[in-house]
C-alpha cells in the first residue's frame, strides 16, 4: 500500500515553512502545497529547492487568501487589498452563477499555475485551499491546467466517516454534511477526469480532523488501511496560528512521531507522493 504524507499551506509564513521542512526531514512527510501568493512563498521555494526528495505540488487559493494578480486585474474577485472572500458559501455561489466572475476565475488560476511554473520545480500535485478546487466551476480550470503544466495527481477527498466519528464524535453533524458534499463532489470529479492523465487515491484523509490530525488518529488510520493508495494530508506549525481547521503544533508532531514511522514500517506501508503513483500506472516502477 502507497500512502502519501502531504502538508498544505507552503509559503503561508516562515514558521510554517520551518515546520514543513522538519516534518519532512526528521518525520515521514513526503509532499507539500505551495501557496503562491503566500506572504513566504519565495522562502518555501528555496528550501523546496534545497530539499529535492520532497514533492511539492500547487495549493490552489481561490478562497479566505491573497491573489496572484492585482485587485484591479480581477475587480470583482478580490478586495482593493487583493484579498478573496472568507465565506466559502457565498463566493462558490456567486462562482457558479456570474459569467464575469468565472472569466476572472481563469485569469486567476492560469496566473497561480504560471507562478508555479516559473519556480522551476516539478509540479507533483494539485489541491486547494479549503478544497474550493472541486467546486464545479473551478475544477474544469484546474484540471485542464494541471494537465497543461504537467502534473502528477490531483486531490478528491475521500475521508471515512466512520472511522472519524469512532475517534471523535464531536461535530458529527457537520462531519456527515462534508462526508456527503465531498462524498457526491468526489464522485463527479472522478468522472470528470476521464481522460485526463492525473492519479487520484483511493482514500484522502484530513477533512474529519482538519486542525487536530493528532498522532492518536493519524495511528488509527495507517493501522486501517487497506486500500491500494492513500493521501494524509496535514497542516503543520511549530506554533498555533489561532485558526481551528489551520496550522498547528500537533500536526507536527504527529509527523514527527517515533511510533507513527513504525506503524508505517510494520505494516509495509510504503512512503509515496503522486508522481510514485503515476509511475506505477505507467509501470516504471
Amino acid at each position: 500500500m502507497r500512502v502519501i504524507l502531504n502538508a498544505d499551506d507552503f509559503g503561508r509564513s516562515r514558521q510554517i515553512n520551518a515546520a514543513i521542512i522538519r516534518a519532512h526531514k526528521e518525520g515521514v512527510l513526503t509532499s507539500a502545497s505551495l501557496m503562491m501568493a503566500g506572504e513566504a512563498v519565495e522562502d518555501a521555494v528555496v528550501l523546496a529547492r534545497q530539499n529535492p526528495e520532497l514533492a511539492i505540488g500547487l495549493h490552489v487559493v481561490v478562497i479566505n487568501g491573497r491573489s496572484v494578480l492585482p485587485p484591479e486585474r480581477i475587480p470583482h474577485l478580490v478586495n482593493n487589498q487583493g484579498f478573496f472572500s472568507n465565506d466559502a458559501v457565498s463566493a462558490g455561489v456567486k462562482y457558479f452563477a456570474s459569467p464575469r466572475l468565472q472569466n476572472e476565475l481563469a485569469q486567476e488560476l492560469s496566473a497561480q499555475f504560471e507562478c508555479f511554473s516559473k519556480t522551476g520545480l516539478p509540479l507533483s500535485h494539485v489541491d486547494g485551499h479549503l478544497h474550493m478546487h472541486v467546486h464545479p466551476t473551478v475544477f474544469d480550470r484546474v484540471i485542464d491546467l494541471a494537465d497543461q503544466y504537467e502534473a502528477h495527481g490531483i486531490r478528491l477527498p475521500n475521508d471515512d466517516l466512520g472511522l472519524a466519528l469512532r475517534y471523535d464524535r464531536s461535530q458529527a453533524f457537520l462531519k456527515s454534511v462534508w462526508a456527503l458534499v465531498f462524498g457526491l463532489l468526489r464522485r463527479w470529479g472522478v468522472r470528470r477526469l476521464q481522460g485526463h492523465d492525473l492519479e487520484v487515491a483511493d482514500r484522502v484523509y484530513g477533512l474529519m480532523q482538519s486542525g487536530k490530525m493528532e498522532e492518536a488518529y493519524v495511528l488509527r488510520l495507517l493501522r486501517s488501511l487497506n486500500v491500494p493508495s492513500a493521501e494524509i494530508y496535514f497542516h503543520p506549525a511549530s506554533l498555533p496560528v489561532g485558526e481551528a481547521l489551520g496550522p498547528n503544533p500537533v500536526d507536527l508532531a504527529a509527523l514527527l512521531s517515533p511510533t507513527v514511522r513504525q506503524v508505517i514500517k510494520e505494516r509495509g506501508l510504503c512512503l509515496s507522493t503522486y508522481g510514485t503513483l503515476r509511475d506505477i500506472k505507467r509501470g516504471e516502477l
